[in-house]
């Protein structure tokens, strides 16, 4: 059994692809929410440490994940040659994993007894995809050379929880959403379509249904719901699964906007009670800490009451 009473109500704030809008802030916006639990999904910036920095001293229990643009003249020999830094005497890849120190996840997981669940990471710096995309850079990193390897380092960490209730972060989210362009993790480019999840964190998952652990929650980004095919819709951001997860794509870019002389930013808040989902929010906040407007994305049925006889 877990330590932390499930029935109490845990609100969370899923931070979808910063790149570069973070400041001061958001620290105290996340203070004013009065959130329990932060969970960060990657893309802080093109190698950006100065933003994983000032992530890092965030006082409020947090988890984080590192993308693509976080990798971003590493990865791929293409950015390794657009690479503004000398890479033989710094790693920045290297420098943000240890600022995160124990809140990165990625091929990980962070116990939070407290909190009564676990945090598991999927595979970090992920472009999404059926391909096995940068092999050079996760044989060096961390010895995994294919699909089935990195399913076996994300299951071994799920497996490995300590609590009961798990929640997924990736910065792509898994397979099987949908593969219109429009699906959570959809291809909005040409050619229109496809799914670009993970295979290895949706076989990862399917892996860890065999537990007795629960999945009320898996967030990812990297998808961002503006769409670049079209601008008279944006992408879906919740699916719920037929074992009651919730889905959600947090990737609400940019997620600091200058609005009427306000400066507005932006989290998607999650709302956990029992070990579940019940409410999913975008919400703005504005300059002074006050909800300008907030849009609920998800909330579940309220269990039927049983009349008294």
């Amino acid at each position: 059994m877990s330590s932390q009473d499930q029935a109490e109500l845990l609100t969370i704030a899923v931070i979808g692809d910063v790149h570069d809008c973070w400041d001061a802030d958001d620290g105290l916006a996340l203070k004013h929410l009065g959130v329990d639990l932060v969970l960060l999904v990657g893309d802080f910036g093109n190698e950006s440490v100065e933003v994983v920095r000032a992530i890092a001293t965030l006082d409020i229990p947090k988890a984080a994940i590192l993308g693509n643009h976080d990798a971003w003249y590493s990865a791929t020999e293409w950015g390794r040659k657009k690479c503004p830094y000398d890479r033989r005497k710094e790693d920045r890849v290297q420098q943000q994993l240890d600022l995160l120190g124990a809140a990165h996840v990625g091929y990980g997981k962070l116990d939070l007894p407290e909190l009564g669940l676990t945090v598991v990471g999927g595979r970090p710096f992920s472009w999404g995809g059926s391909t096995w995309k940068n092999q050079e850079f996760y044989r060096e990193r961390y010895e995994v050379t294919s699909f089935a390897e990195s399913t076996a380092r994300i299951f071994a960490a799920a497996d490995s929880a300590t609590e009961e209730t798990l929640i997924f972060i990736g910065h792509c989210g898994p397979t099987g959403l949908g593969d219109q362009a429009e699906d959570p993790c959809g291809k909005d480019w040409q050619p229109i379509g496809g799914d670009y999840g993970d295979p290895d964190l949706a076989e990862a998952i399917a892996q860890t249904r065999f537990s007795s652990k629960k999945i009320p929650l898996v967030a990812f980004g990297h998808m961002h719901h503006r769409l670049r095919h079209t601008k008279t819709q944006l992408r879906k951001t919740v699916h719920t699964s037929p074992e009651g997860t919730v889905y959600l794509n947090a990737a609400s870019v940019p997620r600091i906007v200058d609005q009427g002389g306000d400066r507005l930013r932006n989290f998607s808040l999650v709302s956990l009670q029992s070990g579940m989902v019940s409410q999913v929010t975008l919400t703005w906040i504005d300059q002074n800490f006050d909800i300008s407007s907030e849009q609920v994305l998800y909330q579940a049925h309220p269990v039927a009451q049983l009349a008294s006889t």
